[in-house]
C-alpha cells in the first residue's frame, strides 16, 4: 500500500526540525517496511529453492 502525504515536521523555537509527523497509516507502514527488511536480512543467505522444488513440497504436504 502506497501512502501519500505532505511530510510534516515539528520545529523547536529556532526554526530547526525536531521531529516528523506521520499519521497512524504512514507509521504502519513504516513499521512494516522495517520489519520485512530485517526478515530479508536475515534470510539473506538461505539455501535458496527452485519453483519447481516448492510445487514439489507444497504438493507433497497437500497444500498445492
Amino acid at each position: 500500500m502506497e501512502v501519500e502525504s505532505e511530510v510534516r515536521y515539528l520545529v523547536d523555537k529556532k526554526g530547526n526540525k525536531t521531529d516528523v509527523v506521520l499519521t497512524l497509516e504512514e507509521y504502519e507502514e513504516l513499521i512494516e517496511d522495517i520489519h520485512d527488511l530485517s526478515v530479508a536480512l536475515e534470510r539473506q543467505n538461505d539455501k535458496r529453492v527452485t519453483l519447481r522444488e516448492l510445487e514439489e513440497r507444497l504438493k507433497e504436504d497437500g497444500l498445492l
